[in-house]
C-alpha cells in the first residue's frame, strides 16, 4: 500500500508519438490535509476515491490507498470536493520495463506537463526519455492537491 513514485518536468510534446493510451481525467479533493488527502477521480469511464498519507523525507515514497467506485458515485462525489478541480490528458509510454504516465494538464493548469513513474523500490534504475527534464519528486507545489489550490497559471518565477 505504499507507492514509490518519481516526478519530472516534461520539456516537449514527442511523448505523445510515443503513447500507447490516452485518458480524460477529472478529480477533486474532498480533504487536502498536508497529513493526508482524500481524491475522488473520474478516469475515462471509471470511477475512484483515493487515499494518500504523508511523503517520506526524499518525497518519493507515501501510502496510498485507492479503492474503484461507480462512475455515478464518483460524480456525485466531485460536487463535494473542495474548490479547484483538476482537470487533464494522461498519456500512457512504455520505457522498458517501466510505463511513464504523462499528464497534461488543463484549465487553470494548462501549460504544465508532468510525467510520474512508479517503482518497486527508491533506488530501482530506469531509462530517462529525451523529454524528460527537471526531476520534482518531493516539490509540492506539483502535487495534484496543492495545483487545485494554487494552479499552474497563478505562479510566478519566484514560485
Amino acid at each position: 500500500m505504499h507507492e514509490i513514485e518519481r516526478k519530472f518536468l516534461v520539456t516537449s510534446e514527442a511523448f505523445k508519438n510515443e503513447a500507447h493510451k490516452r485518458t480524460h481525467i477529472v478529480q477533486g479533493f474532498l480533504n487536502t490535509h498536508p497529513e493526508r488527502t482524500v481524491r475522488v477521480r473520474v478516469q475515462g469511464s471509471d470511477g475512484f476515491i483515493t487515499i494518500k498519507g504523508k511523503s517520506n523525507k526524499s518525497g518519493l515514497s507515501r501510502f496510498e490507498w485507492e479503492k474503484q467506485i461507480s462512475l455515478a458515485e464518483a460524480e456525485e462525489l466531485l460536487h463535494l470536493c473542495e474548490p479547484g478541480i483538476i482537470e487533464k490528458t494522461r498519456y500512457e509510454i512504455s520505457s522498458g520495463d517501466h510505463t511513464f504516465e504523462v499528464d497534461d494538464f488543463m484549465g487553470e493548469n494548462k501549460g504544465l506537463i508532468i510525467a510520474e513513474i512508479e517503482l518497486g523500490s527508491e533506488n530501482e534504475p530506469f531509462s530517462k526519455p529525451d523529454w524528460l527534464g527537471k526531476e520534482v519528486t518531493g516539490d509540492v507545489k506539483y502535487y495534484n492537491s496543492n495545483l487545485s489550490k494554487n494552479p499552474f497559471k497563478t505562479w510566478t518565477n519566484e514560485n
